[in-house]
């Protein structure tokens, strides 16, 4: 008979919409069932999806496996539905509350912090898209406890610790590019691909373009992600200052288009402050690109060193004329593209099969 995975996600922003699709996609030989709810209304969303799903008749039927997204309030969830409580669970962790940038709004709220650690907490294992999301929930979690003022039994960490693991979101091998292509060392084409939101640093990459101007650098630059109806103001002062060396501006409604920018652009680049894997960076170093990113976050887990520039988050200025440094090192050095082939769906899909399969036998 075949085995029977329950796949949720709390939030399904564009990220863990593509992950859950994509695993469902290599892994054809179980019965998937998904629930999934809309990527708004972030603290109802993070604190309420039990409540949301408390009626949804597949929560009363038997699984073999219950995989959630790191939104999902897991804990809450087995304890309204006595069935759920000796199903393997699996906590897949795109992002981490003690490692996410907060807004003014939102600080000093504990409440998303408790649910990523009652989920991992209620979880058979805890799964992490890089090394560095890991780590940092570890330590937050560590350090969240070390303040709290008694009754905190030991031995929390060490168990978080037996149950996670590293398991990227992986890149589709059509993305991968069969021979390296030249970059344009003479004017080169710069990619900067993320949501344009102030915690990807849009005033770090302006900072940068106008070193690269101030140096008499020449460059062409597409500036593309997902906008939002309110964004950071350096997005308009880069469309303004730098109008004439701009290739594409905006959001590429079809993938196809966007594929095919990947396929044109020589120097894929971040400026992020926070990035738990970098999906945008690892599908433009498959299609050719060559990267550019500051040391630290996920960057460092597949980035090449001769790719990163110092990281200097307490000064941008500085950051900027260490990353317009280091591309110039790199446009004088002939470089070719390293493809993050670790990340392949072809090589991560036995992976993700071995860690269902050991789950679903605990369960039986």
């Amino acid at each position: 008979m075949t085995q029977r995975i329950l796949l949720l996600s709390g939030y399904d922003a564009a990220s863990h919409r593509r992950w859950r699709e994509q695993l469902v996609t290599l892994l054809p030989g179980y019965h998937w069932q998904t629930l999934a709810l809309p990527p708004r209304f972030f603290q109802w969303r993070i604190r309420g999806n039990p409540v949301s799903w408390l009626d949804e008749p597949c929560l009363q039927e038997s699984w073999d496996l219950v995989i959630a997204t790191s939104m999902v309030d897991l804990a809450t969830l087995r304890g309204l539905h006595p069935s759920l409580a000796n199903t393997p669970c699996l906590l897949y962790m795109h992002e981490n509350q003690f490692a996410f940038p907060v807004s003014d709004q939102q600080r000093g709220r504990v409440e998303p912090k408790m649910v990523n650690l009652y989920s991992a907490l209620a979880a058979d294992a805890v799964v992490f898209n890089s090394a560095w999301n890991r780590d940092s929930f570890l330590q937050g979690v560590e350090g969240f406890l070390n303040k709290m003022p008694d009754a905190v039994p030991d031995g929390v960490m060490e168990k978080l610790r037996e149950r996670s693991s590293v398991l990227p979101v992986p890149i589709e091998d059509r993305l991968f590019i069969d021979q390296p292509r030249p970059v344009n060392r003479a004017c080169p084409h710069l990619l900067w691909n993320h949501r344009w939101e102030y915690d990807k640093g849009p005033d770090r990459l302006l900072a940068l373009l106008e070193q690269l101007t101030e140096r008499a650098m020449p460059f062409r630059i597409s500036v593309v992600g997902e906008g939002f109806r309110s964004r950071p103001e350096a997005f308009d002062r880069i469309h303004r200052q730098f109008s004439g060396h701009i290739e594409h501006w905006g959001f590429l409604e079809r993938r196809a288009d966007y594929d095919r920018l990947l396929g044109r652009a020589d120097i894929v680049l971040t400026t992020a402050l926070h990035d738990f894997q970098g999906l945008a960076m690892l599908e433009a170093m498959a299609a050719g690109c060559l990267p550019l990113a500051p040391d630290r976050l996920a960057y460092r887990e597949y980035v090449p060193p001769q790719c990163r520039y110092t990281s200097i988050e307490s000064d941008k200025a500085a950051e900027a004329r260490a990353a317009a440094d280091r591309l110039a090192r790199l446009l004088g050095q002939s470089p070719v593209a390293e493809p993050p082939n670790p990340w392949r769906a072809s090589r991560l899909a036995p992976r993700y099969q071995a860690l269902i399969e050991q789950l679903m036998s605990k369960g039986q």
